[in-house]
């Protein structure tokens, strides 16, 4: 069983504010459409601060969502790759590392980068963050506030990746035997699921307000989108590759603790 917030286990490695590197939730999308994520994402309320020869970024309210340029029908149109960014990336694998999880600076087509490798086989990059105007790692102001994006790992051994995403500096919010959720300092949700086989999951996001907000935007600019059981469904471009899901899920962000 996972162990609860709150547990001795959790106390005892869990970091305090002041300690944490910056840790930021931003899980790349590879897609061949671009253009329409263009769009559903401004519906959204997300704002692109990045555009460079097929790799664009935009700011949620909590996290951030890097597009890649995918070809047409390929194995990666469609798919999404679990992955954060960290301020100063050797104090990030230095700690990550001293904390129990295996942490390596390496070089990436993209410039340095840490990744970061889990008992049960899963990879993930901690990538560089960019600082704001001010010299903060704040997001852009003009994005919804009450927007946040999600990334997924799926694993056969959830209590195993509980672990690892505490020691990269992630607070844990809600878990049960097979699920488990995270905050990320600088903004984002990461999530655990129990899974066949250590990959990354689905993209999704949520939402801290009324999601007939959101379908009103989507529906406005003419994104079929619909509410179902305290989750919207929003239609997902890539659907069309046969190898995407129908739809994307935006759920309702749970009530702060008291």
């Amino acid at each position: 069983m996972v162990e609860a917030p709150g547990g001795i286990g959790w106390e005892r490695t869990r970091r305090t504010a002041q300690e944490d590197p910056m840790l930021r939730v931003r899980p790349i999308h590879f897609t061949s459409r671009t253009e329409q994520w263009e769009q559903l994402l401004g519906a959204l309320g997300l704002v692109k601060t990045v555009d460079d020869a097929g790799w664009l970024e935009f700011d949620a309210g909590s996290g951030r969502l890097a597009l890649r340029q995918a070809e047409h029908g390929s194995a990666e149109d469609g798919t999404t790759v679990f992955g954060v960014e960290a301020g100063i990336l050797d104090e990030f694998a230095r700690r990550t590392n001293e904390d129990g999880t295996s942490a390596e600076v390496v070089e990436t087509p993209r410039g340095t980068a840490v990744r970061v490798s889990a008992r049960d086989g899963f990879i993930f990059l901690a990538e560089q963050a960019r600082r704001a105007a001010d010299g903060s790692w704040a997001g852009s102001p003009d994005a919804d506030p009450a927007l946040a994006v999600a990334a997924t790992w799926l694993t056969p051994d959830v209590d195993g990746a509980v672990r690892e995403l505490r020691n990269i500096g992630a607070r844990p919010r809600s878990s049960t035997d097979t699920t488990a959720d995270f905050t990320a300092k600088n903004g984002g949700i990461l999530c655990v699921a129990h899974g066949t086989a250590p990959e990354s999951g689905d993209l999704s996001f949520e939402y801290d307000g009324g999601l007939e907000t959101l379908l009103g935007r989507l529906t406005a600019v003419h994104i079929e989108a619909r509410v179902d059981d305290d989750v919207l469904h929003v239609a997902n471009p890539d659907a069309a590759t046969g190898a995407a899901p129908a739809s994307i899920g935006i759920t309702r962000a749970p009530a702060a603790n008291p």
